[in-house]
């Protein structure tokens, strides 16, 4: 299935090449015989910082690849611009990547807010916005922007696997709810509420600014309201805020964090570790922190990846796991692209075999049978801080087809 669905994303990509005029006359924006250009929008700076590791370690998986030889000979140039996690930067740095850098895609930009503000631009100039850093659920929307795609598990599966739990260990639940004032607060909000369908209604739901210094006075509110459940949406250095606060305030709720800030290095460090007992949090990558992954081939590629390319870099830091595998999976879509020499025909070609195989895909979905969100199974410990960990996130609940308009001839891909 995975094959599939990024041979699926390589056709999408490719075709950004194949749909521009000769003028170039192999090739389309971004690419030349020796470079593939690729943009990138991270917040290095502002409310959402801690993310900024990311584009970090893709520039350095990047790096990697160009010493191996590239992707067919090609080397990636990474173009990757401060935005501060501001929407009217994103729009500004995105323009500046397709209209004056010229690239093929804008890769993996971060947050809700800041994808949304260039969706309709990146869709109308035809660009890949690929892999968005963000699990919003708006991406899946292939009829209106067949340029946006996603990567990462949706907020709303994940905000249901946490009502699901809630309601099975805890039933009598008193819940607090504090979240992020934005697409990506609500869209988490959304899935938790769904997911308790109306059988606990919360005692008291808060949301904070992501420009607001500090997160004080929601917590002090929520403690008040008398709730021993806490779900806790919300970015990195907020996280650690609203960890370190209910610690002040001896406030000891059973306490959800959802995945996005769900990092040892990034939020459980810096708000200390004894205030982080019995945290609850889903996974779907591999925790750097956890020790049945000591001698995980993929575990060990990655920490000699750190060592050489990052020294000195916080191994416990989630994000820069993160970076890894997405960095990988654009490696990947290149490769699928670029693994034929000459012009737009012969990717073509290869994007028509990709078609068919999604055929056999599609058909094998048919016969499946319906997934949904997996619930809550097993505990672990990490260094100095324990915490429940959920299975990985199946975010679809069924598999679905549709017509997905970047293929050639508007054939029928299906997407799981």
């Amino acid at each position: 299935m995975q094959r599939n669905v990024k041979i699926l994303l390589a056709a999408a990509v490719a075709v950004s090449t194949a749909s521009v005029a000769q003028a170039e006359k192999k090739y389309g924006p971004g690419v030349t015989d020796t470079e593939i250009k690729i943009g990138n929008i991270m917040p290095y700076s502002g409310p959402a910082s801690a993310y900024g590791v990311i584009g970090k370690t893709e520039a350095a998986y990047i790096n990697m690849i160009n010493e191996k030889g590239g992707i067919n000979g090609r080397k990636i140039n990474f173009i990757s611009y401060d935005d501060g996690y501001s929407p009217p930067k994103t729009v500004e740095q995105a323009r500046k990547l397709v209209e004056s850098d010229n690239v093929l895609m804008i890769f993996n930009s971060l947050g809700t807010p800041p994808n949304t503000a260039i969706q309709k631009y990146m869709n109308a100039k035809k660009t890949p916005q690929l892999f968005v850093a963000t699990g919003a659920t708006k991406w899946n929307d292939p009829k209106h922007f067949p340029w946006t795609m996603g990567w990462q598990p949706n907020y709303q599966g994940e905000g249901v696997i946490y009502a699901h739990y809630i309601l099975k260990n805890k039933p009598k639940a008193k819940i607090a709810i504090l979240y992020q004032n934005d697409d990506y607060g609500k869209d988490y909000l959304k899935g938790f509420m769904d997911g308790l369908g109306g059988k606990i209604k919360p005692v008291m739901t808060l949301s904070y600014e992501v420009s607001d210094p500090t997160i004080d006075s929601q917590m002090t509110r929520l403690q008040a309201s008398g709730a021993d459940t806490f779900f806790n949406i919300t970015t990195p250095k907020f996280a650690a805020m609203a960890i370190k606060k209910s610690a002040e305030m001896k406030w000891k709720p059973l306490h959800f964090l959802n995945n996005v800030s769900a990092s040892v290095g990034a939020v459980l460090k810096p708000a200390g570790f004894e205030n982080s007992q019995g945290i609850i949090s889903t996974g779907y990558l591999k925790d750097p922190t956890d020790p049945q992954w000591k001698n995980d081939a993929g575990f060990k590629n990655w920490s000699a990846f750190v060592d050489k390319y990052m020294p000195g870099a916080d191994k416990t830091n989630a994000n820069i796991v993160y970076g890894y595998n997405v960095a990988q999976g654009l490696v990947q879509v290149l490769k699928d692209i670029f693994s034929v020499v000459g012009g737009n025909e012969q990717i073509i070609d290869k994007l028509e075999e990709g078609a068919r195989r999604a055929g056999a895909h599609e058909r094998a979905c048919a016969r499946g049978p319906a997934r949904s969100p997996t619930e809550p199974t097993a505990s672990r410990s990490t260094p100095r801080a324990s915490w429940k960990i959920t299975s990985p996130i199946s975010s679809s609940s069924r598999c679905r087809c549709r017509p997905w308009p970047a293929l050639p001839g508007g054939r029928t891909a299906c997407s799981a």
